[in-house]
């Protein structure tokens, strides 16, 4: 009989994800069923759990894996990375159009924005570019990327979120201003946003404060949720850019909050 063709790390990847995803819509499940479920075995899937749990994505104890609540499940960066990369990547099209040549930018740290940094790195390297940023993902990404000079506000590190957070970025941002703030939120209901974290919260409000500017970049599988935190309505954002798989009763709150709500379809164009 011949050997079983060994997967690709991006196979195996993806294969976590989905545990974690059943994982997150049942609560907790024996590690056995789960072998059972996705067909690998026992060891297996104790190293996909080991590895899920290490990123603090769930908790593997005594023959099971236990979710975390879902809020926090979506703020780890390693996993949120390659999820609804289309509409990511359409979001981030339509807001490089409020980026002008010369201007200083803050950005945050959602993945949401990742797709950004390819298309600011593309640009005319005389159309100049600030960024501002306490999102190490993000640095990286734009580093290289000509004309654009990246700061990295240092702070507390959270691997989980490959970010910095704390005291020490929301008094950088105090002496700092920017023309536009870019950002997204982990939750939005009736027009209000949530995070689950309060110290990001805190960052978040730091980057409103210091921006002539703010737009509110957010797909739509963050509608319709809470979390922890609430830190205001979309009514602080000139702009919110969504897609259009967002829910009609979540883009009329939106609007009803006095933001100017584009709503833009992946693949479209």
């Amino acid at each position: 009989m011949p050997a079983k063709a060994r997967l690709s790390q991006a196979a195996v990847e993806q294969r976590r994800q989905d545990v974690l995803r059943y994982v997150a819509d049942h609560g907790a499940l024996r590690i056995d069923a789960l072998a059972d479920r996705f067909g690998v075995s026992l060891m297996t899937m104790h190293r996909d759990l080991d590895d899920l749990a290490g990123r603090r994505l769930l908790r593997k104890e005594r023959g099971r894996a236990v979710a975390f609540p879902a809020l926090t499940m979506e703020t780890a960066t390693r996993f949120r990375e390659s999820a609804g990369l289309a509409a990511k990547t359409a979001l981030c099209a339509a807001v490089a159009g409020l980026i002008t040549p010369g201007s200083t930018l803050l950005m945050d740290d959602s993945t949401t924005l990742y797709p950004l940094a390819g298309m600011l790195a593309r640009r005319d390297r005389d159309a100049r570019l600030t960024v501002v940023t306490n999102s190490v993902g993000l640095a990286q990404r734009l580093g290289g990327a000509p004309g654009v000079d990246v700061t990295l506000l240092g702070g507390r590190y959270r691997s989980e979120f490959n970010s910095c957070t704390g005291p020490e970025v929301a008094r950088a941002l105090a002496r700092r201003h920017a023309d536009l703030v870019l950002m997204s939120a982990t939750a939005v209901l009736d027009g209000c946003l949530f995070h689950p974290l309060r110290e990001y919260v805190e960052v978040k409000e730091a980057m409103l404060a210091a921006a002539g500017r703010a737009a509110l970049v957010v797909d739509s599988s963050k509608m319709g949720r809470r979390a922890t935190y609430a830190y205001g309505t979309a009514a602080r954002y000139g702009t919110v850019v969504t897609d259009g798989a967002a829910p009609a009763g979540e883009l009329a709150a939106l609007r009803a909050t006095g933001a100017a709500v584009q709503v833009v379809e992946p693949g479209a164009g």
